[in-house]
């Protein structure tokens, strides 16, 4: 993980990306304070989960007015940490988080009533099975930097309201963020046992995968999601781990290109390009790529790029000099091997150190890199496509697997490409924007991870099932205990027949066989084996 600027081994700085002014410097928990914290959790949950799912959802409408009531200071100090406009601050964060508190009011009762287990099988008719939706205890959190409210409040709220504790291990690029919703879910009366924030580097987020917690929910690179795994894999640590994407658009020659044409900058460079669901690759039919791209660039040289606190701000700076020279090194690389800048593609020191400017490519492969690894960065780069199938086939040939969008004049023909497209996600005619939808699962496969944030899928992420099954006839013994023998065989040899069989009279001849010796055995005169 990116760590702040280095004041000694174990302290850093939240440091604002758009100045370089250091907001406040924070020692790192230590292994031992992070364990304290994971056994506080650990005695505190029991009697969360005893205070039942409607006084939990309580508390959590309490959240969501104190969030409302606070929503611009919370948004500014989105805005002041991660470098996002203030727009961006308002909808992709605080926005997300207030309809995220009321999807799991909504849902919560209902998702951890007892669900009952229909029976087909005949010779099971006397069970009642029902499935339980039970907590897992402490689920720890360790959130991202680009979506610093948003990303670890929508994770803990499903597992508050599911009756678990959480940990949360905020980035250490931006700690205040997540200090805030602490504030903010205490003062709505979370206990301080049930909701923590352990501030922190890397060796921080590797202490909490090493604690007593019964989750893990990661979302970052994939590198460090690797370390993750192998470190939970010898105990069965359960995980959920979202690491980002390659995320392909297709423009089809049908698509109208003035909104195609906005619909792609924007998720282009949104929050700079520093979105897991951004489209960091876009393939155009040729019939339509030159005026396509001349759209593209008319829009991205318009773009007002500054300090996020500007309200008329559309692109902030990147969080990071680290992130600034990756984006760099792939557009080098991209430009080495014979694509074309046709904008952008520098830095903007004039703004302040992290700027870089909104950048499109033409004429790429996928031999450069800026077509194969996650730039995570303000640029666009645009290759042309003849067929359905070429689209689909370069879409696909990625080691990622978040997202994808189709723009299209066609709905239907947008949602049949959606379905040959190898992605969590696939959005026709917009982008990104499902991650603002509670009720749509957020994740994918490959290397974009495993499980799922958000939405009812998410919400199962949180629980652990359990099935129980009660007998309706306690005082029969079941014809499937002992006292095995040729009777036996012969009797399910024809229930099975009668069960299962193909034909209509053969099914009625297997049910006469299961009849003839003496009846099922639970009948009062079958199977002696039964009275022993």
């Amino acid at each position: 993980m990116l760590s702040g600027l280095a004041v000694d081994a174990r302290r850093f700085a939240s440091l604002n990306p758009a100045t370089g002014e250091v907001l406040r410097e924070f020692d790192c928990a230590s292994a031992e304070e992070v364990q304290a914290a994971v056994s506080r959790a650990h005695g505190a949950q029991p009697a969360w989960w005893d205070l039942g799912v409607r006084r939990r959802c309580e508390i959590l409408r309490r959240f969501q007015r104190f969030l409302h009531e606070r929503k611009e200071e919370v948004a500014r100090l989105v805005t002041e940490e991660s470098g996002k406009p203030y727009a961006e601050s308002l909808v992709a964060e605080a926005m997300v988080v207030l309809d995220a508190a009321r999807f799991c009011c909504e849902t919560a009762r209902a998702f951890l009533q007892p669900q009952p287990v229909p029976h087909g099988n005949l010779i099971m008719k006397a069970k009642a099975g029902v499935l339980l939706r039970e907590p897992h205890g402490v689920i720890g959190i360790i959130s991202p930097w680009n979506y610093p409210f948003s990303t670890p409040a929508s994770e803990t709220l499903a597992a508050l309201v599911t009756g678990n504790a959480v940990v949360l291990k905020p980035s250490e690029l931006t700690p205040l963020v997540g200090l805030k919703l602490e504030e903010l879910l205490h003062a709505a009366g979370v206990p301080r046992d049930i909701f923590q924030v352990v501030i922190g580097d890397g060796a921080t987020g590797s202490a909490l995968v090493d604690s007593a917690v019964d989750k893990i929910v990661f979302t970052g690179s994939v590198s460090t999601g690797r370390r993750i795994a192998q470190a939970a894999a010898p105990r069965f640590l359960p995980l959920v781990l979202e690491l980002g994407g390659k995320d392909p658009t297709v423009v089809l020659e049908d698509a109208d290109l003035d909104t195609a044409s906005s619909g792609v900058v924007w998720g282009a460079f949104m929050n700079a390009g520093q979105t897991c669901l951004s489209i960091e690759r876009c393939y155009v039919h040729r019939s339509v790529h030159d005026r396509f791209v001349e759209a593209c660039l008319v829009k991205a040289r318009r773009l007002r790029v500054g300090n996020g606190g500007d309200p008329e701000t559309e692109i902030g700076p990147m969080i990071h000099e680290r992130q600034l020279r990756i984006v760099e090194a792939h557009v080098a690389d991209a430009l080495a091997k014979g694509a074309r800048r046709l904008c952008g593609g520098t830095r903007l020191p004039e703004l302040g150190p992290n700027f870089y400017a909104p950048t499109v490519l033409s004429s790429v492969t996928h031999d450069m890199r800026i077509m194969t690894e996650e730039t995570f960065g303000p640029v666009l780069p645009i290759m042309a496509f003849d067929s359905e199938d070429e689209a689909i086939r370069l879409a696909n040939d990625s080691l990622y697997g978040l997202a994808a969008s189709v723009w299209t004049g066609n709905r239907t023909r947008g949602e049949a490409m959606a379905r040959r497209l190898r992605a969590g996600t696939v959005m026709v005619n917009d982008s990104i924007s499902a991650f603002a939808i509670s009720e749509a699962p957020h994740g994918g496969p490959k290397d974009s991870g495993i499980g799922r944030t958000h939405g009812r899928l998410g919400m199962e992420e949180m629980v652990r099932i359990k099935y129980v099954d009660s007998d309706r006839i306690p005082a029969k013994k079941k014809l499937w205990w002992y006292g095995y023998g040729s009777e036996f065989c012969a009797q399910m040899e024809g229930f099975l027949d009668f069960l299962f069989a193909r034909g209509l009279v053969t099914r009625l001849r297997g049910g006469l066989r299961s009849l003839a010796v003496g009846g099922p055995r639970a009948r009062a005169g079958g199977f002696r084996a039964l009275r022993r």
